[in-house]
Formats: C-alpha cells, structure tokens, sequence
C-alpha cells in the first residue's frame, strides 16, 4: 500500500509490525520477523525519515500513528513531485532553445523524426514495437492508431501482443487514465496483462499520450486530438526529459493490482464476491466513475449506479470510500 509514497515492501512489513507490537526493541523485531537485526535496524532508520516512527532510546522504536504520519508523508511526496516537475519543464526550455540554436549546424533528423498521414504513422509505429526488447513504458491516453494492416486494437489483440512481450522479458509498465478505458470490457483486460506480468497504475488524468522504447526512442503525438503526425526522438537531452518525465508520472500514479479471483474464494458461498464484484471494486478503486465503469461493463450508466449500490449493500457500505475499507478488511482486493 506504502510503495507508492517509496516505502519499500519490508519496511512497511516492519511498520505494520511496530503497529500490531507497540513500541520494541529491535532484537525483538529482528526475532519476530526472523531476519537480522541490522535489516531490521536499516528499516527503522528510513522509516524514521519518512516519519514513520520515532526512537526511544537507543535500539527501541515506537510507531506514529498512521493518521499523522501518512498525511504529513503524502503532502511531502506531492511537494517532492511538484518540484520535479517544475525541473523537466525547465529542463525542456533549456533543451528547446539548445535545439533552436544548434538547428543550423546539425541534422535535426538525427535528433527527430516527424511523421505525417496516418499510413506512414502507422507503419513506423508498428516497426518500433516489434523492434522492443528490453522496456515499453507507456503513458495511455487517446488518440489510439489503427496497426499497419488497417485493424483497430481491441482486447484480444491487446492481451495477444503484451503476453508476447512479456514472454520476452519485455518490463511494461504504463500509467492509465479514465480516458483510457473507452473501449468496453479494457479494465478488466488491464487487470489480466497485469496477472501476467505488466505493472500498470493510474492517474485521474494524463497530459499526452507518451511511448519510450528500449529507452532509445519516444513517441509523442504531435496534434494532441489525432495520431495523424507524430514526433519520434532519438537519444539527446529532449529524450532524457521525458524519461524523467514518465518516471515522475510513475511515482505519482496509483498501483493497478490483479488482486484475487472469484475462484480463490469458498464455491457457491453467497457472502463472497462474484468474478464481476471483484472487477468493480477494482474500478472504484482505481476511481473511475459511474460512466466509465457502464462503458466498461457495456451498461446504461443508471445499470452500473444499481450495480454498484448493490455492491455496496452486499458489503454493508453506505460511502464507496467504506466500500473500499470493506472488501479490503474482507480479503477481497
């Protein structure tokens, strides 16, 4: 839950520990955990950066009380991420006018391509992802291209070509959006690329639609509402800037877990979550909202409001926010 703020996964382990135990020395954590005392003791010197937890004395910790200490360390990571943005858009000045001045004396084409008319886009697009071999980090958004063959994505495709990078040894990782989840039956599509092995988040809105691959080329839509004309970039300074930019994204996003299945759960128990329950709490979770959701379950909005209250009665909620805490008490995400 912590990994998005940086906190590591033993860590947390230790925190949540310090939260069941109260205060403890580090031996006793060490011997809890059945790990060595200097693991544990690193643990506790970076959870006290962020806040976590304070020392007593020399080798005893106690934990803060998470109502304080994870506000006060997710308005520190905001700052963290404001500021890092604000040095890749002056970063990206400063490459621009470098790249104004220089234009003359060298071959903009070693630098960027410029793609126009939808075949050629197309057909460039589709060469670049079948060259991949080590990383594909996305940033997703519309506009979505047609492949070289004329054909639109849709799942299937989409789950096709993933599985086989991934078979690859291919890293995925790409940061969602609402807007992302236009095609009916897409999150749920996500979740199963993400049982597979592709690392997926997400953002409530995403500036540009972003390609880098191997992280020796980016792809950029150069008119924002079409994918008719596209930028491709080369390794320079400009590439550098949006890898730094992806990253900051990536930092910020919100985890898109795979989670349980309906058949992990006691069969033809009426108390436990159906297939499709599981599938809505993760879009809830994910914060998409009502429309979105119907698109996705290829409803009427009003359906999906019904399914969703429904949901929330079968968990005893009466807010979404006490939907959530309720299935992940249950086990269910």
């Amino acid at each position: 839950m912590l990994n998005a703020l940086g906190i590591e996964e033993f860590e947390e382990l230790v925190y949540r520990k310090l939260l069941d135990q109260g205060e403890q020395e580090v031996a006793e954590l060490a011997a809890a955990l059945g790990v060595a005392a200097v693991r544990v003791r690193h643990a506790l010197t970076r959870l006290g950066e962020f806040g976590l937890v304070h020392r007593i004395t020399v080798g005893r910790y106690r934990p803060v009380e998470p109502r304080t200490a994870v506000p006060a360390l997710v308005n520190r990571r905001r700052l963290e991420m404001e500021t890092a943005f604000g040095r890749v858009r002056e970063e990206m000045e400063d490459l621009a006018h470098a790249y104004q001045l220089g234009r003359l004396r060298h071959d903009p084409g070693r630098l960027v391509e410029v793609l126009s008319g939808r075949a050629a886009v197309n057909q460039r697009v589709d060469e670049l992802t079948r060259s991949i071999g080590a990383h594909l980090w996305v940033l997703d958004r519309p506009p979505y291209l047609e492949w070289a063959n004329g054909q639109s994505d849709t799942n299937e495709s989409e789950t096709a070509t993933t599985r086989a990078m991934i078979e690859r040894g291919v890293d995925i990782r790409s940061v969602y959006c609402p807007d992302s989840m236009e095609r009916p039956g897409r999150f749920a599509t996500v979740l199963k690329l993400v049982a597979l092995g592709e690392q997926a988040r997400m953002l409530p809105s995403l500036p540009f639609k972003l390609r880098i691959m191997d992280r020796k080329v980016a792809l950029v839509p150069l008119v924002g509402g079409s994918y008719d004309s596209l930028v491709i970039v080369h390794p320079s300074g400009l590439l550098d800037a949006l890898v730094e930019l992806f990253e900051a994204y990536w930092e910020r996003a919100t985890p898109i877990t795979a989670g349980r299945r309906a058949g992990d759960f006691e069969a033809h128990d009426p108390d436990e979550p159906s297939e499709d329950d599981l599938i809505l709490l993760k879009m809830l979770q994910a914060g998409l909202k009502d429309q979105a959701i119907a698109r996705q379950l290829g409803v009427s909005s009003r359906t999906a409001t019904r399914r969703i209250t429904a949901l929330m009665k079968k968990l005893g909620a009466e807010t979404r926010f006490q939907t959530g805490a309720e299935a992940a008490a249950r086990g269910w995400i």
